[in-house]
């Protein structure tokens, strides 16, 4: 394919923003030193990346020493529920909910197989979260609640600050994934209250890669990867200076474009929604209207799949989605469609989009113009529906 795609996954990953990529170039090219050396060529290294964690705390309004960069949000979530345990042996229980990203799902797996007891809460239809059962659910053993602020697949919000007051109250430890929430949410961590927090800079138009765990000042913490003391001793492996300048100055457009994503990208967004909702007979919006990411839609499409719908438009130049990226290759449905009380054929027809501030009123015009097309082919084509339809969609020039 030639063209550009219109790329209508920006929850799965972003396009790289040209700042960040300038931003890291000279630390690809000149100044490669190891952060950790005593000598200049390499310290000169580590107060540029401090500089970066200035930037990076600032987003989420958090002192810069209470910023452990990481891998990735998987590491960091890992990470947090890891400490949690180590720091408190003597409580064996963790609770999170039934629509977390597998980076918390599995890892919760992993601990109940080790003897660990983990509660999965379940979530409403719309996907909202019933405070009243999560107070229920914290018990004396509790070691930590993780409770995502966004989800990836819906887009709905969860109460994270009345969640973190609860915790409070009972004085436990609480962890949130705000790997969505970037650029989309004014995140203020002394408002909200969590002790640990997890971000992915590829979310936010940095490279993959390169992530960070909040940890609040004065929170027990044991580092998951042991090594060389980085990280002040919290998180083990030489720093990845490059993709950290990156995170930064990807950090501070972040900042910049927060207005951009709750207005001119939340119009886009609702403009699509409602034009697939009021035009191609049997959809449905899965979740909750509000509140929400104002970038995502997921949208249930009925007597299709959403792997045929996924075909159809990558044919289109289309980039969408039927989940998270990580579970993609699965043959099961959506975990967090079914945990909202979705038929598994339901989610299996289900299409998340999600928009970015790079995209345009002309990409959601050809995604308007082609997408009935392609649900009606498909639907043609359904078993026991006799059609000569053909499945290929032509392509046209975008503006």
């Amino acid at each position: 394919m030639s063209q550009t795609p219109v790329y209508l996954d920006n929850n799965a990953t972003t396009r790289i923003a040209p700042e960040v990529v300038e931003a890291m170039v000279p630390f690809l090219t000149e100044y490669w030193g190891n952060p950790s050396s005593a000598y200049s060529f390499g310290h000169d290294v580590a107060q540029h990346l401090e500089t970066a964690r200035a930037k990076v705390a600032a987003l989420i309004n958090a002192d810069p020493r209470e910023i452990v960069f990481t891998s990735c949000g998987t590491e960091s979530n890992n990470s947090a529920i890891h400490s949690a345990l180590v720091t408190q042996p003597e409580k064996r229980h963790v609770l999170t909910t039934a629509v977390e990203h597998s980076a918390n799902i599995k890892f919760g797996d992993f601990l109940q197989k080790h003897g660990y007891d983990v509660t999965y809460l379940p979530v409403e239809s719309d996907g909202s979260l019933d405070l009243h059962l999560l107070e229920k659910s914290l018990r004396p053993d509790t070691a930590i609640a993780s409770v995502m602020c966004a989800n990836n697949e819906s887009g709905v919000l969860f109460p994270i600050e009345e969640v973190a007051a609860i915790c409070r109250s009972k004085n436990l430890l609480f962890h949130t994934d705000a790997v969505q929430a970037p650029g989309k949410l004014k995140m203020d961590v002394k408002e909200l209250g969590m002790d640990f927090l997890s971000l992915s800079a590829h979310k936010l138009h940095a490279p993959k890669g390169i992530g960070l765990l909040y940890v609040k000042r004065r929170t027990k913490y044991h580092p998951y990867i042991i090594g060389g003391g980085q990280e002040r001793g919290r998180r083990g492996g030489t720093e990845n200076a490059p993709y950290i300048i990156g995170f930064g100055r990807a950090a501070e457009l972040a900042l910049a474009t927060l207005h951009d994503e709750n207005t001119r990208v939340r119009a886009l967004r609702d403009r699509l929604e409602n034009d697939i909702l009021s035009g191609i007979e049997g959809t449905s919006r899965n979740g909750a209207k509000e509140p929400r990411l104002p970038n995502t839609t997921n949208i249930a499409f009925e007597g299709v799949e959403a792997e045929g719908i996924l075909l159809l438009l990558d044919q289109a130049g289309i980039c969408a989605s039927s989940g998270s990226a990580c579970t993609t290759g699965s043959l099961d449905p959506s975990h967090v469609l079914l945990a909202m009380g979705s038929s598994a054929a339901r989610a299996r027809g289900s299409v998340r989009f999600s928009l970015g501030i790079y995209n345009t009123e002309g990409e959601v015009d050809y995604v308007i113009k082609h997408l009935p097309a392609i649900i009606g082919t498909l639907r043609a084509n359904a078993p026991g529906v006799e059609t000569g339809a053909s499945s290929a969609i032509a392509m046209e020039p975008r503006v």
